[in-house]
Formats: C-alpha cells, sequence, structure tokens
C-alpha cells in the first residue's frame, strides 16, 4: 500500500508548485475547464485540453501556452467513449511522460421537464456526467499505478450534486449525486495507490457553456428563472470561472495532500 507523503517540511511555494507534473482537463477548450487548464499551466503543470470541440481547444492551448509555465496541448475527446478517453490518456503520457492529474470537468445540463424527458436525454447525460467521470477516473488511475508516483483525480460536480435545483434539471441532478458518490468510492478504491480523488462542487456561474444551454432550451437570458440562480450568494457577488479553477488547483496541488473523498463547495456559502 502506498501512503502519501508527508509534505510538511515544504515551502509554501513548493506546496502550490505543480512543476513536473502532467494533467488531464476534460471540457477544457472552454468556460471552466479552461480557466482550470490556465491555473495549472500557470502552476508549472503540463496540461492536456482534452474536448470534442477540438478546434476551440486547439486555440485555448496555443494561448495558454504562451502564457504560462507549463506546456499545453489540445486532443479530441468524447468522454462517453472509453476508446477515445484512453486514447487521451496514452496522448498525454507519450506527449508528457506520464499522467499525474487529471481533472473530469465535461459535462452537459439540457432543462427538460421530468414528464416531457426522454430516456435518450436522461441517458445522454448520465453518460457524461456519470459515465464520463468514471472513464477519466478508471483511465487516470491505470496509468497512474502503472506508474507507482501516485496522483490526483479531481471531479467537477455541482451544487446540484447537495440538493435538488431548478426545475427541468433531474437528469442533471441525478447525475451529479452520482458524480458524487463515484468520487467517495474511487478514493477509497484508489487510495492503495496513492491516488487521492476529490470533488469540487461549483454553483452556477456564468460561462459560454451555461449561457449556450439556456438559449437551446429557449430560455432568454434576462427571464427570471435565469436570473434566479445568477442572483449574488453570501459572499456578495456572482461567481467567475476562475472563483473554482482556484479551488480545483489547490486539490490538484499538495496543499491537499491529506485529502481524499470529499467534495469541496465552491458556493459562496449557496449550499450552507
Amino acid at each position: 500500500m502506498a501512503a502519501v507523503p508527508d509534505v510538511s517540511s515544504r515551502s509554501l511555494a513548493e506546496l502550490i508548485s505543480l512543476s513536473g507534473r502532467r494533467a488531464v482537463v476534460t471540457g477544457g477548450a472552454r468556460g471552466l475547464g479552461r480557466a482550470i487548464a490556465e491555473r495549472l499551466v500557470e502552476a508549472g503543470a503540463d496540461v492536456l485540453l482534452a474536448d470534442i470541440e477540438v478546434k476551440l481547444a486547439d486555440t485555448a492551448a496555443e494561448e495558454l501556452g504562451r502564457r504560462g509555465r507549463g506546456r499545453a496541448l489540445a486532443a479530441h475527446l468524447d468522454v462517453t467513449d472509453a476508446g477515445s478517453v484512453a486514447a487521451a490518456a496514452d496522448l498525454a503520457v507519450r506527449e508528457f511522460g506520464g499522467v499525474d492529474i487529471w481533472v473530469n470537468n465535461a459535462g452537459i445540463f439540457p432543462a427538460v421537464p421530468a414528464l416531457e424527458m426522454s430516456e435518450e436525454t436522461w441517458d445522454g447525460v448520465f453518460a457524461v456526467n456519470a459515465r464520463g467521470v468514471f472513464l477519466g477516473a478508471r483511465e487516470a488511475a491505470r496509468r497512474m499505478s502503472e506508474a507507482g508516483n501516485g496522483g490526483v483525480i479531481v471531479n467537477v460536480v455541482s451544487t446540484a450534486g447537495f440538493r435538488g435545483t431548478a426545475p427541468g434539471l433531474a437528469a442533471y441532478v441525478g447525475s451529479k449525486h452520482a458524480a458524487r458518490g463515484i468520487t467517495r468510492q474511487l478514493a477509497l478504491e484508489f487510495a492503495p495507490f496513492g491516488i487521492r480523488v476529490l470533488g469540487v462542487a461549483p454553483t452556477f456561474v456564468p460561462t459560454e457553456g451555461n449561457m449556450a444551454a439556456a438559449a437551446a432550451a429557449g430560455i432568454p437570458l434576462d427571464s427570471e428563472e435565469i436570473l434566479s440562480v445568477m442572483r449574488p450568494g453570501p459572499l456578495g457577488r456572482i461567481g467567475v470561472p476562475d472563483d473554482i479553477a482556484r479551488v480545483v488547483l489547490f486539490c490538484a496541488s499538495d496543499l491537499a495532500a491529506f485529502m481524499t473523498g470529499s467534495t469541496l463547495l465552491a458556493d459562496a456559502g449557496e449550499t450552507a
């Protein structure tokens, strides 16, 4: 059984640094994924931005590579396809030399009332938000355990993994509760390999993806439904992607070396 190292003697700069580490961020082309990738690159990690929209990922990787300390590369990834996930993991090993950090960020959230929701829609949401988390974690853990150096898996959950939310999101809420449960279980199963598994649960943060999903559902951006979830929480403002990215960076770094199985709320106190 591998034990996580005692990092008490390291400086704060050493604890937050990801220099020499190799990361994969799913859904890394835009929104929360891009913000997460940007912080990981800034901290020194080499990062693979894996996204189904590979052209957007290429653009993001090029921009981040110019600004960060680590390298940034893009790859096509369909998180619902086991072969695609394995190929992305193999690409990270081939290009970077291994995988130390894997962030399961990709997610979808179509808004359909439960009475009108088809089985296909339900299954599609779970395929991305739950199956995708499992596949990513499994492929990451396989490569981490083979290398024998441990690692960190961070699953982007949601406050919807703790409670119900807006009407029309039954599949999303169910899938995010599943992602939170997967996080807890895999933390137990992967601990003997020195692999930590953590969740980060953001509140609603305006991103390109959120706005596009609202538009696709025919919800006006100035509607009460949208404005109700965008009201400032107890801390007095609406979140931005970097608010979530910093929490993911904490989880991925040695600052959180003694943590596994938890899902950290990044919600300005909304769920308290």
